[in-house]
């Protein structure tokens, strides 16, 4: 895998888990039992914690994608070669 396969390769794995992180611990202004006025969405959470998610979703990404490249650098699951003309 070169550098850039790898780089993106981590970049889509980082997307995927942020989504799966970004729910994690969030209380809704209806769970909390805050008032949003008009124009606010009762569903929308109180205080979301982005930079806490950023860097979790971060370390979670850098485990699945060494991983990834064990399992690629010593084959256990064979990829197949692209012709040498691409």
């Amino acid at each position: 895998m070169g550098p850039v396969t790898g780089i993106a390769i981590y970049i889509t794995i980082w997307w995927t888990v942020l989504f799966a992180v970004l729910p994690w611990g969030v209380t809704s202004h209806a769970q909390a039992g805050i008032d949003k006025g008009d124009g606010g969405d009762p569903a929308a959470p109180v205080d979301p914690k982005l930079k806490k998610k950023f860097l979790t979703t971060t370390w979670i990404s850098a485990i699945v994608w060494v991983v990834v490249w064990a399992v690629i650098h010593f084959g256990l699951v064979k990829l197949p070669s692209l012709p040498s003309g691409y």
